[in-house]
């Protein structure tokens, strides 16, 4: 039992299960626009996803070095350091314009992370920003990339597909941020700390409705409503999921509620898609 806990915490502490939630939004979207797999920006998502939260979670400890660095810090520094080699990798097999674009969510990274300026905090410690730029971050590189690298024309879906992308992660990051109201610093300005975990809840429950709702408005702009209502119900599936996680939210969860379970719910969305592609439902 303990071994199956350090297990499990390796891959949490390492991002490979966030990991495993980017690359499948980033094959969702594949499978929701029609895209020939294309293992290369998936990969690229994967790999990247791992260096850039284990960049974001541990850069202050390592240049710092306020603690000893532990066995387990060692191996995901190393793990850290072959996924950048492997996202490097998949990088220079993405379409130019798919690069320079990877390039700027890595400058938004960067922001995010480190002080540019002196005596100025860096962009994660900005009031009220975080759970923007995650977001944004998210839609880039699991709806913009994937079709970007395809050459996918833009056009009504694709806005409606990033529009529920981005209130899915936000109303995800709502419950991180439920969970980590006792330790946020107050400067944070995190949604709980300015309007408090009841009416955050609230706001989840209506964005969620709107994720839904854009579904039903996309499906109908599109003349498509009829030849695909699973595409609806699996919507409301997802929702009704992020919506129970929302309702049990507290500061007195434990680390797993978000880190692993939560973090599950994009896995646990693309595995459906799967399973009604699989069975010709779509």
């Amino acid at each position: 039992m303990r071994i199956f806990k350090q297990i499990l915490n390796f891959y949490i502490n390492s991002s490979i299960h966030v990991g495993l939630s980017c690359y499948a939004l980033v094959r969702m979207t594949q499978y929701m626009f029609h895209i020939p797999s294309d293992e290369s920006v998936a990969n690229f998502a994967f790999f990247g996803t791992i260096m850039g939260y284990n960049f974001v979670k541990y850069d202050a400890l390592t240049r710092t070095h306020k603690l000893e660095l532990r066995k387990e810090l060692k191996l995901i520094i190393l793990f850290s350091f072959c996924s950048f080699l492997l996202a490097g990798y998949y990088f220079f097999q993405l379409q130019r314009i798919v690069q320079v674009i990877s390039v700027a969510f890595l400058g938004i990274l960067l922001l995010y992370t480190l002080p540019f300026f002196p005596n100025k905090k860096n962009a994660r410690n900005w009031a009220g920003v975080k759970i923007y730029i995650v977001a944004l971050c998210w839609v880039g590189v699991t709806i913009i990339l994937p079709l970007l690298n395809a050459n996918v024309s833009v056009g009504s879906d694709f806005y409606f597909k990033c529009m529920q992308r981005f209130i899915l992660i936000f109303v995800l990051v709502l419950v991180f941020e439920i969970i980590d109201l006792k330790n946020d610093d107050p400067h944070l300005q995190t949604v709980p700390q300015q309007i408090g975990v009841k009416y955050t809840k609230i706001l989840g429950y209506i964005l969620l409705i709107i994720f839904c709702g854009l579904e039903f408005f996309n499906s109908h702009i599109n003349g498509s409503f009829q030849s695909v209502p699973l595409q609806l119900v699996l919507i409301f599936v997802v929702a009704i999921v992020v919506a129970l996680f929302l309702a049990f939210a507290n500061e007195n969860r434990s680390k797993y509620y978000t880190s692993f379970w939560v973090e599950s719910i994009p896995i646990f969305w693309w595995l459906l898609v799967v399973l009604a592609f699989k069975f010709n439902y779509w």
